[in-house]
């Protein structure tokens, strides 16, 4: 974090810490496992060898044997919450090229959302946590059972970097005092593969979009954009508005509503071949926790998401503001953000004064489906 590096145009410059542009490497992703568990409800179908080789492409982590039960109570309301994670691994040729980077094996999360889902399961909220936002990360053990140590003024995706799913687990609940029912998590190859598989997603750009980092150059104007062209759609961050990780979140969230709407029209159930290569594509794509690791339980868990329509979803970020001693980070507005934590757990929509005045990236409206 001492290397030198430029403020981004238009947000509030100064002295202070300052370090160099991210590499390739760094970019985020667009987490899709939420809409890859939905496809899984059509995949789960199937019976036999089908229903094993399904089965078998889950990977799973045990969350709650990992956290013990120093965790927020569970609310017995009829909602749930899902921390869905986007994860950009080094480890395998396909990732190294989409991600970046030497073959490691690391792995980063550069997209963070926690998505509510109401009573009833007829609409949802789904909460951004920026990537750059500055937090105090809590002492957690990973599940391999190696602990690490609590770190103060550290970027939230520094959790999952350090400890992996159970230790981001446990921040985001550190952060929010909600408890997280669910944890899902999709990788650069899976997301690409899923938009191919289901032949594309039309989105709308209401301005024209060009960044050399994430390979992306699209006029405004409507388009069917490949999954490489998603791919690099959802790791835009220089190419539209403040060029920051909150305007790359707006892309982000207005992918998915495309998205959902895609997969509600592709017409699964007249195409056999094609249901079949979404599920096995959506099963190999998704690491979930241990309650979601069979092809089972995925199914009665998107069951109770397919319902939920783009028009019932609401998108927004948690609120920040831009850190005045680096304006490549962010910092919680904690009286705004404890307003949406408070709304969620008491299964409420969140008050339009939570997410009034804070920073937005400037890059709302760019992308419509």
């Amino acid at each position: 974090m001492s290397a030198e590096s430029t403020p981004i145009p238009g947000k509030p410059g100064g002295k202070g810490r300052r370090r160099k542009p991210r590499s390739k490497g760094r970019k985020g992703l667009l987490v899709t496992a939420w809409v890859a568990a939905g496809i899984v409800v059509l995949g789960g179908t199937g019976a036999g060898y089908l229903y094993f080789k399904l089965n078998g492409n889950i990977k799973s982590v045990d969350i709650d044997q990992v956290l013990g039960s120093e965790r927020p109570e569970k609310v017995d309301n009829g909602s749930e919450n899902i921390l869905v994670l986007g994860s950009d691994t080094r480890s395998g040729s396909t990732n190294k090229e989409l991600g970046g980077g030497a073959d490691d094996g690391s792995a980063r999360s550069d997209t963070a959302m926690v998505i509510h889902v109401y009573k009833g399961h007829k609409k949802a909220t789904v909460v951004s946590i920026p990537r750059d936002t500055l937090i105090d990360r809590p002492e957690c053990t990973d599940t391999d059972g190696k602990e690490h140590d609590a770190a103060s003024d550290v970027m939230f995706n520094s959790a999952y970097s350090t400890g992996g799913a159970a230790c981001a687990v446990k921040t985001v609940e550190s952060m929010t005092g909600i408890r997280m029912d669910h944890y899902l998590e999709v990788d650069f190859s899976g997301f690409e593969k899923l938009v191919n598989e289901l032949g594309g997603v039309t989105v709308t750009t209401t301005k024209d979009i060009k960044d050399t980092d994430s390979h992306l150059d699209l006029k405004a104007g409507t388009h069917e954009l490949t999954g490489a062209q998603a791919l690099g759609l959802v790791r835009t961050r220089h190419g539209v508005g403040d060029g920051s990780d909150l305007g790359r979140i707006q892309l982000q969230q207005a992918f998915i509503k495309a998205l959902v709407k895609q997969v509600k029209e592709v017409g699964l159930l007249t195409n056999p071949k094609k249901l079949y290569d979404l599920a096995d594509t959506a099963t190999k794509a998704v690491t979930t926790d241990s309650d979601l690791g069979s092809v089972n339980s995925l199914v009665s868990f998107a069951s109770g998401l397919k319902g939920i329509s783009p028009e019932n979803m609401t998108m927004v970020t948690m609120p920040v503001r831009y850190d005045p001693a680096d304006p490549n980070r962010v910092i919680v507005q904690e009286t705004k953000a404890q307003q949406i934590w408070t709304a969620l757990e008491n299964d409420r929509t969140i008050p339009r004064s939570a997410t009034e005045g804070t920073a937005t990236g400037q890059a709302k409206g760019v992308v419509t489906s």
